[in-house]
């Protein structure tokens, strides 16, 4: 018998399936929202219909939209979009869009309820990791409105109420975190999917196989954890080999979806990840790197590289992929080839002479201290990096 709290985000619905601009008004109408303020990628924005098609079906309630958050969020981008929102008084916030965009909706949000205009007031409200390892989280009143989400890429963060901005001045990829900042609803619609270039759609995949991987090797998971990482390692492998086979295809990329959802579960309720998690963080706020780019190179490291401490846990990964006799890295390694994602640190533009400053970076990460097999030191680190490269 073991011990084990799971903690249950105040998300009320998700939708799924259905045209992203139908259920965004019904969403609207049951929370009562009259002023709706979008914050959307560039592209959605200016190269497709989609952002029109929800302008067009708010109708009066459409107040304005935001469209200029570049990958993994720097500050300055957030107090932009804080300005835009401010002036146009919403009472709702709807992302539509990759992670960058869900998780900058999420600080706005947070901003917006303390009057944050600009980077530097953002400082206290970080997540700080201390020279121990240990996490120092801030306590402040959470933000009010109501949040929609509606995601185009897998990387499942908009589950989540932790969200990060990068600090650009010092460099690094910083979390902010309060249950209040969980979305009020997220609408899974695979048809605004289909103009996710091939290379974000299938590396944002890994990431969310990432979340099931490091899930399953996690010595303090439960069986409901277990159970649902599984299930997401599933759904993601059969989706994402179907969307490699066919792009267009909606119910492959709507399997993909709902296993993203399930590879959440256990980090919204309060697991920890590890050094695959930590290095992506770093890798993307501090080298530029894509955020699923992190996970395909570092997700079979990181399970070989664990693997003397968690191989039993390990074993469930193998079975949920259907392979019981294969080592999960192996499955991994093959699974993340087989959709032509890079392997390694160079193929992402790292070299030797990075490895020391980004294990710098991977120590001030939440996750680093969180790892099954303890990482003693920055060199125990920059020789699990050496690995990748």
């Amino acid at each position: 018998m073991y011990r084990s709290t799971i903690d249950l985000p105040p998300m009320q619905r998700v939708y799924s399936g259905r045209a992203a601009a139908e259920a965004l008004v019904e969403e609207a109408e049951r929370l009562g929202a009259k002023r709706v303020f979008v914050i959307s990628s560039n592209t959605l924005a200016n190269k497709t219909p989609e952002v029109e098609h929800l302008k067009r079906a708010l109708g009066k309630k459409f107040v304005g939209v935001f469209d200029s958050i570049a990958p993994h969020v720097p500050r300055e981008d957030v107090s932009a979009a804080v300005r835009a929102a401010e002036s146009a008084s919403p009472d709702m916030l709807v992302s539509i869009g990759g992670g960058s965009v869900s998780d900058a909706t999420k600080i706005i949000n947070l901003c917006l309820k303390h009057g944050l205009r600009t980077p530097e007031a953002m400082e206290p409200f970080h997540i700080v990791v201390n020279a121990d390892r240990s996490v120092t989280v801030p306590i402040f009143d959470g933000p009010d409105l109501p949040v929609v989400l509606i995601p185009t890429t897998l990387s499942g963060g908009e589950f989540n109420a932790l969200s990060g901005a990068t600090d650009k001045v010092a460099n690094v990829k910083q979390g902010y975190v309060h249950p209040a900042m969980t979305p009020r609803a997220i609408i899974i619609d695979p048809a605004v999917t289909v103009y996710t270039p091939e290379w974000i759609w299938f590396s944002t995949g890994v990431r969310a196989l990432d979340h099931c991987f490091e899930t399953l090797g996690a010595l303090n998971s439960n069986d409901y954890w277990d159970g649902m990482a599984m299930n997401g390692l599933r759904l993601l492998s059969q989706g994402l080999l179907g969307c490699k086979k066919n792009y267009l295809d909606l119910t492959a990329r709507q399997q993909c979806q709902m296993g993203a959802w399930c590879s959440m579960v256990a980090i919204v309720a309060g697991l920890p990840m590890g050094i695959s998690h930590a290095t992506g963080h770093a890798l993307g706020g501090s080298f530029d790197v894509p955020h699923g780019y992190t996970s395909c190179v570092m997700a079979p490291f990181a399970l070989e590289f664990n693997a003397d401490v968690n191989g039993d846990r390990q074993a469930l990964i193998s079975l949920a992929l259907r392979e019981p006799d294969v080592p999960a890295h192996t499955l991994a390694d093959r699974l993340i080839r087989a959709l032509d994602m890079p392997r390694s640190l160079r193929k992402v533009g790292l070299e030797e002479k990075d490895l020391d400053p980004l294990a710098s970076y991977v120590l001030q990460d939440i996750w680093c201290g969180t790892n099954p097999k303890p990482i003693k030191d920055r060199a125990a680190i920059v020789d699990f990096l050496r690995r990748a490269l």
